[in-house]
């Protein structure tokens, strides 16, 4: 959706020092390479980050079920969700400015709660798979995904 991206992070050195690859279903070899599962999981055996990008190329798939089906493909640790607002809450905050912000929720929480984290296909093929963790934080500052690579809590951690 317009304003929010998904992107999958996966490295093996500190993501400073690591090479970086964006891959795209999309094809854009201008900017990235074309994603195919075995060039994705070659360059992660090689240490490099991946970055997932656009989508899955298909009509009736979010960036966010994207995010979902790369991240159990490869195995990820965590998938990184960047949106509008500064993690989930407890309802929406543009609506209601009473809402919370929830720091810590699972899966099942965020279906039984009907949280709008992602999309509910994405959602539950991260619940059906264990994806680890997604981290959902703000897009307000460019500087926020480095600082969630980093370690920072910031956001809200939704897992298994």
């Amino acid at each position: 959706t317009s304003g929010e991206f998904s992107m999958i992070l996966a490295s093996g050195k500190s993501f400073q020092q690591a090479r970086k690859v964006m891959m795209s279903a999309v094809e854009m070899t201008r900017f990235c390479e074309p994603y195919t599962y075995r060039r994705a999981v070659r360059h992660l055996e090689k240490g490099r980050v991946v970055i997932f990008a656009c989508g899955t190329g298909n009509p009736f798939f979010s960036t966010d079920t994207a995010a979902a089906l790369r991240a159990v493909e490869i195995g990820a640790d965590a998938i990184l969700l960047a949106k509008n607002v500064d993690g989930v809450y407890d309802s929406d905050p543009r609506v209601n400015p009473e809402a919370k912000l929830l720091r810590d929720i699972t899966y099942q929480e965020v279906q039984e709660r009907d949280l709008k984290v992602m999309d509910a296909s994405a959602i539950t093929i991260c619940r059906e798979n264990k994806v680890p963790c997604i981290r959902v934080f703000g897009l307000d500052d460019p500087q926020n995904i480095l600082r969630v690579i980093e370690g920072d809590m910031m956001g809200t951690v939704v897992h298994p």
